[in-house]
């Protein structure tokens, strides 16, 4: 029977589940040296069982813990059919070396493929061809690389925050004045989203008087917010990244300015509750474009594809990237369906979407 593998921040092996809440068991880190071709990780075998690694470089949100849950649920599903045997986790709030060493770690446990969840697109390129190097398939997750040795299987985070960003345009109209609440300076999925963004404010006349980083994290989206409105009382909206949507609405809600100052939500179920209970009140309007934490699931359907040999199609890989549709936007026409599928759900949950295993084929021969 396998298992999943977990190092924490004080570099010990666990093993045992990654679901929420869940205790973990310890164990011990059994450092071996690097494989090769012809031996451990990367062997060409198509038939399995292959060994899973992971790097997962920033921790500080509920939308990764649930990115791991799901993925050990689906790797699971895998496990039962004898197609993988381990699942091997590096997961920390580490820089660019941590996560350079969360790699290495992975190359020394001779696992077949990694799914990595970058914190740079380009200063993992050295360690990514390491590990390219003895035969490991490598998939980035969440936001896009560079490298040539990583299959990217994203959705288009660019794209993701236009969507938001025109639906607030269209609200505040030419003239407008917004203030902006983004992730975490420098790192590739923000400074995607932003470029994104900043490309419709540009193209529709929407100033933006102010714009502040708040690492996705809902408190953190509270207070920047509510600092952003004081040094600058005279906005008409508020354009904010998911993670820290309900953050901001509170800073509104504690300001008297949920009436006046209109705001992107997010597609978490504690924002759609807040939406759900204004909309009862009167004329509130708001927008949700789901980031799918299961990413991580898709990615491990198709990185168990290039295990077992397949190829991908002329229109399932574009350079280096595997795109994921984005899922549906939530809207106050689509609010009622959509909340009413998660409202059993925690407040952290985000509406989530996976390819299925017969997506997954779609992109290969």
């Amino acid at each position: 029977m396998g298992s999943t593998r977990h190092r924490n921040m004080l570099g010990r092996r666990w093993r045992g589940s990654l679901a929420l809440g869940a205790a973990a068991v310890a164990g011990t880190l059994m450092a071996t040296a690097c494989s090769t071709p012809e031996g451990g990780g990367g062997t060409g075998e198509t038939e399995g069982p292959f060994t899973i690694g992971v790097s997962n470089g920033f921790i500080g949100s509920e939308w990764r813990e649930q990115m791991l849950s799901e993925l050990e649920t689906a790797f699971g599903e895998y496990e039962a059919e004898g197609i993988v045997d381990q699942l091997v986790v590096e997961s920390a709030d580490v820089d660019i070396n941590g996560q350079i060493q969360q790699i290495r770690n992975l190359i020394r446990s001779d696992v077949d493929a990694i799914i990595v969840n970058p914190n740079s697109p380009t200063a993992l390129d050295q360690v990514f061809a390491e590990a390219a190097e003895q035969g490991i398939e490598i998939v980035a997750i969440d936001q896009a690389v560079a490298s040539e040795d990583v299959v990217n299987v994203v959705i288009d985070q660019a794209e993701w925050a236009s969507l938001s960003a025109q639906w607030l345009a269209d609200e505040v109209g030419e003239g407008g004045r917004i203030i902006a609440v983004n992730g975490i300076d420098g790192h590739p999925a923000n400074e995607d989203r932003w470029s994104g963004a900043s490309e419709v404010f540009d193209a529709a006349g929407v100033e933006v008087v102010a714009n502040d980083y708040a690492e996705w994290d809902q408190n953190q989206g509270q207070t920047v917010t509510r600092d952003l409105l004081a040094s600058n009382p005279d906005v008409d909206g508020v354009f904010v990244q998911d993670g820290m949507a309900l953050g901001a609405f509170r800073a509104l809600q504690a300001e008297g300015l949920v009436d006046d100052v209109v705001m992107t939500g997010e597609a978490r179920v504690g924002y759609m509750r807040e939406w759900d209970a204004q909309r009862a009140e009167g004329d509130y309007t708001s927008i949700g474009v789901p980031n799918p934490p299961s990413v991580s699931v898709s990615a491990l359907h198709v990185v168990i594809r290039m295990l077992q040999g397949e190829e991908f199609t002329a229109d399932g890989l574009d350079g280096n990237n595997a795109w994921l549709p984005i899922p549906e936007t939530i809207t106050d026409d689509t609010f009622d369906e959509r909340f009413a599928e998660v409202s059993d759900e925690n407040d952290a949950y985000a509406v989530d979407h996976a390819l299925t295993p017969e997506e997954a084929d779609a992109y290969f021969e």
